[in-house]
């Protein structure tokens, strides 16, 4: 088995990184590394490191975020189902500002983004279902929903295009 990740530059927003990593395929089926701690910790700033993992299940047509926070990294995938996957730079002082990358992500391509503070994680169910996997990086000690932001799934300033004008939506994603 192997460690080896394909790490990549988004083509489109600064800071925003992609990683493929390496799979064993065979008769029995494919079995790959997700987090490589002596690897992927060299992608962080220094004294960050990943504390913890998050897990969500969602139904087809599912929309989650956009959010995001001031303080943690997030490495994010689809380990079952397939999602479109959206990161929006929320830095006002980047020259990027409100742009957004999409990638398709799932079971069958095991790409995996590493999201840096400041920037808006979302994504929409393609399959029946969806889990999406989280690992969190970050100084001090772990804060939840009221230390995050939060952005319209539609605000028309960053103008994304979803696949679907109805998607399903928590409260929070509703305001």
């Amino acid at each position: 088995m192997t460690t080896d990740f394909q790490i990549s530059d988004s083509k489109k927003i600064k800071g925003l990184k992609f990683l493929r990593p390496s799979s064993h395929i065979d008769e029995r089926g494919e079995i790959w590394t997700s987090y490589y701690g002596e690897l992927l910790n060299q992608l962080l700033p220094e004294n960050i490191a990943f504390k913890h993992d998050k897990f969500s299940y969602s139904k087809k047509n599912v929309l989650r975020g956009i959010h995001g926070d001031t303080k943690s990294w997030k490495m994010v995938s689809c380990v079952q189902g397939s999602i479109m996957q959206v990161i929006v730079d929320m830095r006002e002082t980047s020259e990027t500002f409100l742009k957004w990358e999409s990638i398709i992500v799932g079971d069958d391509n095991r790409l995996v983004t590493l999201v840096p503070p400041n920037f808006g994680n979302a994504f929409f169910v393609l399959s029946e279902t969806a889990t999406y996997h989280y690992k969190l990086a970050y100084e001090g000690d772990y804060f939840d929903v009221k230390d995050q932001f939060t952005v319209s799934w539609n605000d028309p300033r960053i103008g994304i295009i979803w696949p679907n004008k109805n998607p399903i939506l928590s409260n929070r994603d509703k305001k």
